[in-house]
């Protein structure tokens, strides 16, 4: 589906912009559109291996969510991994360096 992925590292605080492009479709409205379900139900970013922050989604989110967050622990030139599982366990990855 696709990922941008933004994070900036300013006094020991990692601020990450996530969005994410998933149609989030539910049963109910898959039937009402006529269109396959589709939607995320889990995000985890992990930086070094350790997961920094996750979120438990479902079809309640509107399309293409956007996430903010906030961690601290990780410095400018790290590499923070993004992961997303949909509905069907399929999982996509993607990464970006932290400025």
């Amino acid at each position: 589906m696709g990922m941008k992925i933004k994070a900036k590292n300013k006094d020991g605080v990692t601020e990450v912009k996530l969005l994410l492009s998933n149609p989030m479709v539910g049963k109910e409205e898959a039937e009402t559109k006529k269109v396959p379900v589709s939607y995320l139900t889990h995000v985890t970013a992990k930086v070094g291996g350790k997961v920094v922050w996750e979120a438990s989604t479902g079809p309640f989110l509107s399309k293409d969510p956007y996430f903010m967050f906030q961690f601290k622990g990780a410095k400018a030139g790290d590499e923070i991994v993004v992961e997303t599982i949909d509905d069907k366990g399929a999982t996509e990855t993607d990464k970006d360096v932290i400025k």
